[in-house]
């Protein structure tokens, strides 16, 4: 049985199939001669004008040489817009496996049935500092029913510039996991937040604005409760004040979140 994919294009095809054959039998002989005498004027004209004996008087002329390097300026307009068209849809195929990727890692796969992508609830997050003034939020339902919620987050005042990471978390706003998506802090110090590199951002798993005060919410050199890195505390420093300050939205939108 031909796949709906095929019988629609041949749908299509038969379409322009008898388009084409409605058009050319409008075309009775005399209007054919007059394209053809048309297109015979167009073609003369420009082999003339291309002629090297016309091209060289025309090259130490201003406007012939602005022509020129408009020309090559709208072919290369043309190339790009080509290029961007092609691979336009490439280029967002891999981004929502990229961000579908980054959902996996924070909210483990048994707690939803649905794609998240496309249940989502835009916040306000102006008053928060966290990259952006409005954060989309990611719903994980199972049968129907929110379990978790995750969204992308930033730390813009890293060592070396914004920290981008992203969180989940069950109803009860209890980390499910968080990990850093982009930075660019030290290598060898600072990118120890990477889980590729240790097992850091993996001990936020479990923690909460319930089970902990907000003075533990820190490294403990500023008498907090979670680690620092030797040779490196602002990262990890502002790292955690930036998660800190995404539990927060959370709560504070908490009962809208969990009426979706």
């Amino acid at each position: 049985m031909a796949s709906p994919w095929r019988v629609q294009s041949r749908k299509r095809g038969l379409i322009i199939l008898i388009n084409l054959r409605e058009f050319a039998m409008k075309l009775d002989s005399a209007r054919i001669e007059q394209l053809r005498t048309t297109a015979a004027t167009y073609l003369a004209w420009l082999k003339a004008w291309l002629a090297p004996v016309h091209l060289a008087q025309l090259r130490p002329m201003l406007k012939f040489q602005t022509g020129v390097l408009a020309g090559f300026a709208l072919l290369a307009s043309v190339l790009l817009g080509i290029t961007n068209c092609t691979t336009q849809g490439t280029i967002q195929q891999r981004l929502e496996e990229d961000l579908q990727q980054s959902l996996e890692e924070v909210v483990p796969a048994s707690w939803y049935d649905n794609v998240m992508q496309h249940d989502i609830v835009t916040l306000d997050s102006s008053d928060y500092n966290l990259g952006a003034n409005e954060t989309t939020v990611y719903l994980a339902k199972k049968a129907g029913k929110i379990t978790a919620v995750c969204f992308k987050f930033t730390a813009p005042d890293g060592y070396s510039g914004a920290i981008n990471m992203i969180m989940g978390l069950d109803r009860q706003g209890t980390l499910l996991g968080v990990r850093v998506l982009s930075h660019k802090e030290t290598p060898g110090l600072g990118d120890k937040i990477e889980v590729a590199k240790s097992n850091w951002i993996l001990s936020f798993v479990g923690r909460s604005l319930a089970t902990m005060s907000a003075s533990q919410w820190a490294v403990k050199k500023d008498g907090g409760d979670i680690d620092q890195f030797a040779g490196a505390t602002i990262t990890p420093r502002k790292a955690v004040q930036a998660i800190y300050r995404g539990l927060h939205l959370f709560k504070e939108n908490q009962a809208l979140l969990l009426k979706q």
